[in-house]
């Protein structure tokens, strides 16, 4: 099984300061992820100024901005990406990669020669913006909270046209709402998405907590996203929904083993079973003395351990034969006994 990818999602948890996005690299690498993810964007390419704020955005940010004035606040300018993505890659060591929200950010993130883009789950219907990303032909990473299956199939479809080969989308399962309620995860989707649309499947996770995302990792997600914040107390609407640092660290701990545990799915015995099967199977045993020269029946076998002897499958070929020898009760009959 190859590695799980695990993206830990920064996004707008630095609230637009380079500094803070900084450190969101150092944590994440210490932490174990693979990849540190933040959002690009011009907010006024991106919503209107009468775009309402999600109900999510009203309890972590209050009512009194719009959703663009909160957006202005948070995010960084274009001009610190070159900088941040210098310091994620050469500086902590850690892939750097962020979502843009608008096409003059998929240009910015072109120029710093990015060449994996994760679409967030609110561009899957947005075709030009696809077209554009898919006709780079790199890697792409597509989240689809709030889609139905068609709504992917046909953004899939709209990255293929403009050239981006197939086996170069991943895609992953996911549920928009922050934080999202276990019972609206629907974690068997990740398996019904992979077999519908014949690519990578992950899971971007928006709950509570790490299960979910460790429960995907066991139904066959090969990319995990997870939101993490330095604090749950700042200000911001992303940070009560995000794990903090030991939180992540420990989230990927737990992936790691359970991606070890998985194995190859071919059933044999493994490791520590093999020394405990000669332990915990059976062996065929005389049940009475059987004197040499008799003949083996049924009746005069009985299957104890250990397991080392000729296995109770092989009875059959035991049965009818004559012992060479004087077998005492409760003896292992080894194939020399029998002529």
């Amino acid at each position: 099984m190859s590695k799980v990818l695990i993206i830990a999602e920064a996004g707008v948890n630095h609230n637009g300061s380079l500094e803070l996005a900084k450190r969101m690299a150092v944590v994440a690498k210490e932490a174990g992820a693979d990849m540190v993810k933040y959002q690009t964007a011009v907010p006024e390419l991106v919503m209107s100024k009468n775009a309402p704020k999600a109900e999510y955005q009203i309890k972590n940010t209050g009512a009194e901005e719009s959703q663009l004035e909160m957006a202005k606040k948070i995010h960084l300018p274009l001009s610190a990406y070159a900088e941040l993505k210098e310091f994620c890659e050469n500086i902590v060591g850690i892939d750097f990669l962020s979502t843009p929200f608008d096409h003059e950010s998929i240009d910015l993130l072109h120029s710093l020669e990015m060449t994996v883009w994760k679409i967030p789950s609110g561009e899957i219907t947005n075709e030009p913006y696809l077209q554009k990303i898919g006709a780079f032909g790199e890697e792409v990473i597509l989240s689809t909270g709030m889609s139905e299956l068609w709504e992917i199939r046909r953004a899939v479809e709209t990255l293929i046209a403009a050239g981006t080969p197939r086996e170069n989308i991943s895609i992953l399962h996911c549920t928009s709402d922050y934080p999202a309620k276990m019972e609206d995860l629907n974690l068997r989707a990740i398996k019904s998405i992979a077999e519908a649309l014949d690519c990578n499947v992950g899971y971007s996770d928006h709950s509570v907590g790490t299960e979910a995302a460790i429960a995907a990792v066991a139904l066959g997600a090969v990319i995990i996203e997870k939101h993490f914040t330095l604090d749950h107390n700042m200000e911001g609407p992303d940070h009560r929904a995000s794990l903090e640092p030991a939180e992540l660290k420990q989230m990927i701990v737990k992936i790691r083993s359970i991606e070890n545990a998985l194995g190859d799915g071919i059933k044999t015995a493994r490791g520590g079973e093999i020394p405990t099967r000669t332990i915990a199977r059976r062996s065929i045993h005389a049940l009475n003395d059987i004197s040499a020269g008799s003949t083996i029946t049924a009746d005069m076998l009985i299957m104890k351990r250990p397991g080392n002897g000729i296995s109770p499958f092989d009875a059959h070929l035991v049965v009818g034969k004559k012992s060479k020898r004087n077998i005492a009760a409760d003896d292992m009959i080894e194939p020399e006994d029998l002529e």
